[in-house]
């Protein structure tokens, strides 16, 4: 579903990506750790084309992602609040992503009724805008408004960061739910690796910007992460 070839990205001469080869199944629930500086968001950004490859392409279902749109057509992701308009308030910016992903009134009142334990009376009805809104909040409205198109393709950047555990544990309930009952294929990357081993069957360590280990998840996987951060 995803690839890549020949991936590098540069900055002033210094190369902070390189990954040869990275082949994503459709349905496969995919998880990126590794250490602050290691590269898990400027990947990110070149799979969803917010930034240009200083070399080799990104393919989504066979689509090179620089050179055509179609791919944004069965992609919702979320890597940080400057996805989200923060002159609006929740509620606007949910029926805005409705209306251009033309989503009908009932699914939008559906889409809530299935957030509202994950929203926890915080984020509907309320006056307050985006940006005035706790960090917490604020991924919550982008993860949302990231799944209410129902894609096929979810790249999130460290989604439980800020949230408090109530909703770290909905969110991974429900993240396990959508690749069990949808099939959807998931990128997720994390500093929280118990959340990333009971959500993703397979986990990729990244280290300055390579891939220094590709593990698919079992029972030791924790301990195996554990070992190789405790280094």
């Amino acid at each position: 579903m995803i690839s890549v070839k020949n991936l590098k990205k540069n900055y002033d001469g210094v190369t902070v990506l390189n990954i040869p080869f990275l082949d994503i199944k459709q349905g496969e629930s995919f998880g990126l750790v590794g250490n602050n500086g290691a590269g898990k968001t400027t990947f990110f950004s070149l799979i969803l084309d917010l930034r240009r490859c200083s070399e080799g392409k990104v393919f989504s279902d066979n689509l090179d992602v620089s050179q055509n749109e179609v791919w944004k057509e069965y992609t919702g992701s979320y890597i940080d609040e400057n996805f989200l308009i923060d002159f609006l308030t929740p509620d606007e910016y949910f029926k805005f992503i409705a209306k251009i992903n033309d989503i009908s009134g009932h699914d939008l009142d559906n889409f809530y009724q299935r957030f509202t334990n994950f929203f926890a009376g915080e984020l509907q009805n309320k006056k307050k805008y985006i940006r005035e809104l706790s960090k917490g909040n604020q991924k919550k409205v982008g993860i949302a408004a990231a799944l209410l198109g129902k894609p096929r393709v979810l790249v999130l950047d460290e989604p439980f960061s800020n949230l408090d555990p109530t909703s770290q544990i909905w969110l991974k309930n429900h993240l396990n739910e959508l690749k069990s009952n949808n099939g959807m294929t998931l990128l997720i990357s994390s500093h929280d690796l118990n959340h990333v081993t009971e959500v993703c069957d397979r986990i990729v360590i990244l280290d300055h910007g390579e891939i220094v280990h590709d593990l698919q998840t079992s029972e030791n996987t924790l301990e195996e992460l554990e070992a190789y951060f405790a280094l």
